[in-house]
This record gives C-alpha cells, structure tokens and sequence, in this order.
C-alpha cells in the first residue's frame, strides 16, 4: 500500500510539474524536489528499522561496530549523492550533478581505505609464507 502512495505522489508531481514547466519553471523544479524530499521523509522510519536490524545481526555475529557503522556511512553517502545529483539534474544542471556524483565516489572511497587495508591484511595472513 506505501508503494502506491509513493508512487500516486510521483505521478501527481510529475503531472504538476509538467505543467508548471513552461509557465514557471521554478515552480517545476520546486514541485519535483518537494516530492522527492517528501518521499524521502517517507522512508526515513523504514530506513532506522533495517539500520536496527543490521546492528543487531552485527551484534550477534560478532562484527565489529566500526566497520557495521563504516559499511553504513558509505551506502548513506552513495544514496545522498545519487539523491542531490538527481534533485540538481532535474533543475537542468548536469554538470553540477555530476560533480556531486564524484565526490559521493570520493568520500566512499576515502571511508572504504581502512576496511580495504583490513582486508588485505587477512589475506596476506592466509597465504603461506
């Protein structure tokens, strides 16, 4: 039933803003970024319930917290990038979308060094000397 919901909303701001578009296009772009915020309000509660079911997997099998939060942080980063890069291509500027983009890759990359560095450890642990 929430899909619906979510998906009665696009429809109904896509509608709008299609209308809007060669009238007022700010008030286009405003109807799209209004409904994508809205529907990322939305998910927030649904969101906090996988982040409290995977700390408790973690929990239970022993993973440490800092990589749970680390593993966490990255795909928070990539869904905010891929977020602000469509909000902003929407407003036609997709040079500045792509640029939110690359530093979504960046700062994924920057948070995934030291779990890489863990990683390569093991592995060179395993291999016989």
């Amino acid at each position: 039933m929430e899909m619906i919901q979510i998906v009665g909303l696009g429809l109904i701001a896509a509608i709008l803003s299609l209308m809007m578009k060669e009238q007022k296009p700010i008030f286009a772009f405003l109807i799209a970024a209004f409904a994508g915020i809205t529907i990322f309000l939305f998910l927030i509660g649904k969101i906090g319930t996988v982040l409290e079911t995977l700390e408790e997997l973690a929990a239970a099998s022993g993973v440490q917290n800092v990589y749970l939060k680390t593993i966490l942080k990255i795909i928070g980063i990539a869904y905010i990038a891929e977020f602000g890069a469509q909000i902003v291509r929407d407003a036609g500027q997709d040079s500045i979308a792509s640029k939110i983009e690359l530093a979504g890759k960046v700062l994924i990359i920057v948070l995934a060094v030291p779990i890489i560095g863990i990683i390569i450890e093991t592995v060179v642990k395993l291999l016989p000397a």
